[in-house]
């Protein structure tokens, strides 16, 4: 990170949050601003997670509570008590005095903070930077294959992908996306304007079609406020997605948590409703902030979680996350597709104030944009082989194995949907 001292982008980026969200967020630790590595959490005021068959125990321990609706079975978000029982340690703001008593009384990982996801850039981002123009005619990057597909091409027929992002927005003149279908996206502010990271869905679907031409998408409108949303409704939103029967989840959001544990709501999800699904598969990016820290929920084993190459191909990018729990890297920079059209505003040092116009295509960079390339890559695969997702995602990150890139690790391209496989 910077010196403090200087403008940062993470500062400018939870401003946003802050701006969205009020005094329901809070921020760990507290003088965040301070410190060269920024935040490491946010976090909702007055509320923790907990799971179902803890809940008795937490409630006596807190002396009150109050269980809200909503959620996925296995997980409760309790409202916390105004104040905190005798002997409840006194440093922090309230919500992290009831999680330290928890800690104290009944081990860390009990009880949770209900964490805030993002698919905006914030302390853990997922586009690394904001978009960027190109210049009209400029084709998408990765080339898209042509659209009159040989026999046996891998292309994603009969392969649905779903995406959890900010929502969908048309793009009149990208032709790759057409029928691609999901929730409208609310693009434009007041003034008309391009909000902050609005588009993401669009260029995620066209990075996705642009390496499987004829996957299903369906791109859905979740993180609809500042890019972000709370790990319980997350949860919620994932168990609602099963509805839809996809092969492939797509989900380019995540973040840290209070001590790097695995975040309880989504836990939750993967053990009582991913892993019973046969075949499903999530692809998740593993975040923006250069840091071996795990990256919730790409860091969990059940996922395939996606760092980014640099723009050379060889290289990690310098903003992608690493470590043993990334399961492989891919083209994440400077990545050419589909975007809106009207005029952007930017909102990080150093571009901040500057005006941008677009005309329906952006250069983007992140492990956001990664994620559906090796999405895509799957769904390629399992119009040819048959697999399902699982079995393809499996047999693609042990082909990414066999080519890895020294100081990286295995390395997935636009072109290896087969790895191995003659078709």
């Amino acid at each position: 990170m910077a010196d403090p001292t200087n403008d940062r982008k993470y500062v400018a980026q939870i401003k946003l949050i802050l701006e969205a969200y009020g005094r329901a967020v809070e921020i760990f630790p507290a003088d965040w601003e301070k410190r060269p590595e920024g935040a490491d959490y946010l976090y909702r005021t007055g509320v923790v997670l907990v799971r179902d068959e803890d809940l008795g125990r937490v409630v006596e321990l807190f002396q009150g509570g109050r269980p809200a609706e909503g959620g996925i079975g296995g997980v409760t978000r309790l409202l916390l008590p105004e104040k905190v029982p005798p002997g409840a340690p006194e440093d922090g703001s309230i919500t992290q005095q009831f999680l330290k008593y928890a800690d104290l009384r009944l081990g860390r990982g009990v009880v949770t903070p209900e964490h805030l996801f993002y698919v905006c850039p914030s302390v853990s981002p997922c586009p690394a930077t904001e978009p960027e123009e190109v210049a009209p005619g400029i084709p998408p990057d990765p080339v898209l294959p042509t659209p009159f597909l040989p026999a046996g091409a891998a292309d994603g027929r009969g392969v649905k992908v779903v995406v959890l992002d900010v929502g969908w927005s048309d793009a009149p003149g990208a032709y790759w996306l057409t029928g691609v279908t999901g929730d409208p996206e609310n693009a434009f502010d007041g003034s008309g304007r391009i909000r902050p990271y609005a588009g993401h869905g669009t260029f995620i679907a066209g990075v996705m079609r642009a390496i499987a031409r004829n996957v299903e998408i369906v791109v859905k409108s979740y993180f609809t406020s500042a890019g972000a949303m709370w790990e319980f409704d997350l949860a919620q939103a994932l168990d609602e997605v099963l509805d839809l029967a996809p092969d492939i989840i797509s989900l380019s959001a995540g973040t840290r948590t209070r001590f790097d544990l695995p975040a309880l709501g989504l836990d939750v999800f993967i053990q009582t409703r991913l892993n019973r699904v046969n075949g499903l598969t999530l692809v998740a990016a593993a975040g923006n902030e250069s840091t071996r820290d795990y990256f919730w929920p790409a860091a969990f084993p059940e996922t395939v979680a996606v760092g980014a190459l640099a723009d050379n191909g060889r290289d990690r990018a310098a903003f992608s996350n690493f470590g043993g729990w990334v399961d492989v890297y891919a083209p994440g920079e400077n990545l050419v597709n589909a975007f809106l059209t009207g005029d952007y505003e930017c909102t990080e040092p150093p571009n901040a104030g500057q005006l941008r116009s677009f005309a329906g295509m952006a250069r983007w960079s992140g492990t956001s944009f990664a994620t559906p390339l090796v999405a895509g890559l799957i769904a390629g695969r399992m119009s040819i082989t048959g697999e399902n997702a699982k079995q393809a995602s499996d047999a693609l990150l042990a082909f990414a194995l066999t080519q890895p890139e020294p100081g990286v690790g295995p390395v997935l391209r636009a072109g290896d949907a087969l790895g191995s496989v003659t078709p």
